[in-house]
Formats: C-alpha cells, sequence, structure tokens
C-alpha cells in the first residue's frame, strides 16, 4: 500500500504537479500495489468553478489521462469527505464508487460497544450519549470511544463513565466546528 501524499505532490510551479503524477504512475507500472490518493478533492475538484485555478484544471486532466492509460495491475483508491466537489469524469474512470453514510442510533452505539469491548460499560446512559453522536461520523464516535476508553485507563478503572464519553464526544464535536 502506497499513500500519495498530495502535499509532496502539488506544487506553485506550473507543469511540475503534472510531472510529479507522471512518476506515480511510472511507479505504478514498475510496483504492483494500491495506490491510496486521500483527501482527493484537493486534486480532483471539479473544473469550470469559480475559484479554479488553470494549473489544477491541467493536473485533472493529466490525471485522467494517466488512469486511462495506464496498464499495470496496481490499484488507485481515492478517498474524499467532499465528493460534491469531483470533476464528474472522474466517477467514469473508477470502477467502484463507495459511499458511507452517517451513522444512524443503531450504527452509533454498535460503533461506541465495539471500540469499548475491553470494558465495562454496563454503567453508560446510553439515551444520554445516543442523544450527544447525532452529526459525528464513525472515525469520529471511535475516537472518542477510545478517549473515553484512555480516561477509563488513566482514572485505573475498568467502568466507563458516561461523563468521560460525553466529554469525549462534546470535545470531537468542537474539533468539527
Amino acid at each position: 500500500m502506497f499513500s500519495v501524499l498530495l502535499d509532496g505532490l502539488i506544487t506553485k510551479f506550473l507543469g511540475e504537479t503534472a510531472a510529479k503524477l507522471r512518476l506515480v504512475f511510472d511507479a505504478m507500472s514498475r510496483t504492483r500495489g494500491v495506490y491510496f490518493f486521500d483527501e482527493f478533492d484537493a486534486l480532483g475538484s471539479r473544473r469550470g468553478t469559480a475559484n479554479e485555478v488553470g494549473e489544477i484544471r491541467r493536473v485533472l486532466n493529466s490525471f485522467l489521462q494517466f488512469l486511462e492509460e495506464d496498464q499495470s495491475s496496481s490499484l488507485v483508491v481515492a478517498a474524499t469527505n467532499h465528493p460534491d466537489l469531483l470533476d464528474r469524469a472522474l466517477f467514469r474512470r473508477f470502477d467502484d464508487v463507495l459511499t458511507y453514510e452517517w451513522p444512524g442510533p443503531g450504527d452509533q452505539r454498535e460503533l461506541l460497544d465495539r471500540a469499548l469491548a475491553a470494558f465495562d460499560t454496563t454503567s453508560i446512559d446510553w439515551d444520554a450519549v445516543l442523544d450527544e453522536t447525532g452529526g459525528l461520523s464513525q472515525a469520529d464516535l471511535v475516537r472518542s470511544a477510545i478517549d473515553a476508553a484512555k480516561e477509563t485507563v488513566l482514572g485505573d478503572r475498568r467502568l466507563v463513565a458516561t461523563t468521560d464519553l460525553l466529554a469525549a464526544l462534546e470535545e470531537r464535536r468542537a474539533r468539527e466546528r
């Protein structure tokens, strides 16, 4: 698995970003693997928008061309939290598009339960906790549970306190604002 770091790929110099992108696709031909482009909206944003930068349009065109020409046995995976910003042509170039919806109450409880499986959660007021989980992603919920678990361990307890979990959820929510 190879993570393509966009901060090292995208430069301010005309033509350099596309040249670096060509190096990634050349590497895909030589080294079979999964090439992961995270925060892909930075590279694949929709052409023709008011704030479009010409160089990024050229980079996107190059990326689309490289994908079309790719004969390697490597796999390209791109991820974004903003699919609405992506150029529609990208959706035609990828074989599959996976969408993850926000977790509902049942999913939220299951995610928290699984993340806290090593701890005693019998004292948690789940109604109070689930009232505070709306609008948080799967990752936010798991991270909150891990933070609550850390508080439990640091407090030399096995029983996760509702207050620790609520505080962790609130902290996560504050980071999202």
